[in-house]
């Protein structure tokens, strides 16, 4: 019982650190998520513009639709509103995303009206972007899977069977780290991940 009423408070804390991010401080306050493994695009770790990605919902049942891609994770009817939810691991070619009582889904097209959402293993509250400092990420060791949906889309556009990444990838805004250089994050372009031409296309 303490553990649930422990998550409960945590969630309440949240939801109004990001009232305050949304009202107030949009431009110093960033979310933190998680999703998938270190090797694929963007990395495990992740930061969102609370003003861009809405709201943060525990995940409800997906209902799943026939003739799908796999990494399209179904329908969630969010208070009578219907999302459809992609897996964001799984998109970016991954394993799909544990679906346990962690699992988050990210509403980022609630503003937009394009009713989608992101499935991501967790919700870890906020950064502060005065804490943190853009950075030059190197030589990266995450690849891009051949069958992720951006690479393929890729290959069919330029029709030469290359990956373009610098197109592919325009949706990774900036790589940030704290101040001691140790823990680093991705910081995700909520727009421009709704207009890559793969992230709607869903059937098979």
């Amino acid at each position: 019982m303490s553990q649930r009423l422990d998550l409960h408070e945590f969630q309440q804390r949240l939801a109004e650190r990001l009232l305050v991010a949304q009202q107030g401080e949009r431009g110093k306050s960033l979310l933190e998520i998680g999703s998938g493994t270190a090797d694929l695009p963007g990395g495990r770790h992740w930061l969102v513009d609370p003003a861009q990605s809405g709201e943060i919902a525990p995940l409800p049942a997906l209902i799943p639709v026939p003739l799908t891609q796999p990494w399209f994770a179904g329908i969630a009817n969010i208070r009578g509103t219907l999302f459809s939810v992609v897996d964001f691991a799984a998109w970016r070619g991954g394993q799909a995303t544990p679906r346990t009582a962690q699992s988050r889904l990210l509403l980022i097209g609630a503003h937009d009206g394009s009713h989608s959402a992101l499935l991501v293993e967790r919700a870890l509250g906020l950064r502060t972007l005065d804490q943190l400092q853009a950075i030059d990420p190197g030589p990266a060791p995450e690849k891009i899977s051949a069958g992720a949906p951006e690479a393929v889309h890729s290959r069919q556009s330029a029709g030469d069977g290359r990956v373009a990444q610098s197109a592919m990838l325009a949706w990774r805004k900036a790589y940030l780290a704290a101040g001691d250089g140790g823990m680093r994050w991705t910081y995700l372009d909520i727009p421009a991940l709704l207009a890559a031409p793969s992230y709607l296309d869903i059937a098979i």
